[in-house]
C-alpha cells in the first residue's frame, strides 16, 4: 500500500526507516518527525504504520508515507524503496532499522531459529543496503545508516552466537560500503545501539546499562545526524565498555554479555 504525499514540511528532507512499525523504528521516527523531517515507513504490519502516520502527521505537520514490507523479499525491498523515491522525488537518509533479536544456543536443535536471524540480519540487511546505495547513487548524495550492535564487538555465548555474528557482518558490510564511497557525497554511518528496552526485548531481565526506548530513540536521533562513521549509542557507558569487549580475554567478554 503506497500514499501520495502532500506538501512537504518546512525542511523538505526526508527519511526512509524499515522496521518502523515498533521499537527503535517507531521512537527514530517520532523523534526525526519532531524535528520537521517528512518519512517513508515501512514494517510488516500495516495497521501499526497506519496508526503511526495518522498521529504524526497530526501533531507535526509532515509528510509520511508507508508501505507494507518483509525484509526478506527481496524483490520487495527494491520495489518499495524505489516507489518511495519516485513519491518524494528524493530520499536524504535511508535507515537499515529492520531486524530480530531471536537466537539459540548453537548446536542444540534450532538451526532453522538462527537461520533466520542470520538472514534477517544480515542478508535482508543487504538488500536493503543495496537498494539504498542505488538510490543515492543515481542521486549523487545521501545517508546511509545502519543499525548494528554493541553485540556486534565479539563472538558472545549462549543465545547471542548468531546475533552477534549477523550484527558484525552488517557493521563491517557498512564499512565496505563506506570505503567504496569514501569520495563521494554519499555518507555511511554505522549505530552501535546499548541495550534499550523495546517490544523486542521486553520480556528479557533487566539488562545492565539499559535505558528506555524513548531515551534510547532520542540518543540515536542525535547521533545519527551527525552523520558519524560510526557510534556507540548511549555514547556513555557504551564507547568505553565496547573497548573493553573487543580487547578483554574472552572469558570475561563472556560474563559482560
Amino acid at each position: 500500500m503506497a500514499t501520495n504525499p502532500k506538501v512537504l514540511s518546512s525542511n523538505g528532507k526526508v527519511i526512509l526507516i524499515t522496521g518502523a512499525s515498533s521499537g527503535l523504528g517507531a521512537g527514530m521516527a517520532r523523534e526525526f518527525a519532531a524535528v520537521g523531517y517528512n518519512l517513508a515507513l515501512c514494517a510488516r504490519r500495516l495497521e501499526r504504520l497506519e496508526q503511526l502516520k495518522a498521529e504524526l502527521e497530526q501533531q507535526y505537520g509532515i509528510t509520511v508515507a508507508i508501505q507494507s514490507l518483509d525484509v526478506n523479499n527481496y524483490d520487495q525491498v527494491f520495489s518499495v524503496f524505489r516507489e518511495f523515491a519516485a513519491q518524494f522525488g528524493r530520499l536524504d537518509r535511508i535507515i537499515v532499522n529492520a531486524g530480530v533479536g531471536e537466537g539459540r544456543r548453537i548446536g542444540k536443535g534450532h538451526f532453522e531459529i538462527n537461520r533466520k536471524t542470520a538472514e534477517t540480519n544480515f542478508i535482508a540487511a543487504l538488500a536493503q543496503c543495496e537498494a539504498a546505495v542505488e538510490i543515492f547513487r543515481k542521486q549523487n548524495y545521501g545517508h546511509l545508516v545502519t543499525m548494528s550492535s554493541m553485540s556486534a564487538m565479539r563472538g558472545l555465548p549462549k543465545h547471542l552466537s548468531t546475533y552477534a555474528a549477523s550484527k558484525a557482518a552488517l557493521a563491517h558490510l557498512t564499512e565496505g560500503i563506506r570505503a567504496e564511497l569514501i569520495d563521494t557525497p554519499i555518507k555511511v554511518s554505522t549505530i552501535f545501539p546499548g541495550y534499550i528496552r523495546t517490544e523486542l526485548n521486553e520480556g528479557a531481565k533487566k539488562l545492565p546499562f539499559e535505558v528506555s526506548e524513548k531515551v534510547g530513540s532520542k540518543a540515536l536521533v542525535k547521533a545519527i545526524e551527525k552523520q558519524p562513521i560510526k557510534a556507540y549509542v548511549p555514547d556513555w557507558p557504551w564507547k568505553p565498555l565496547g573497548f573493553l569487549m573487543r580487547n578483554l580475554p574472552l572469558r570475561l567478554v563472556n560474563k559482560l554479555s
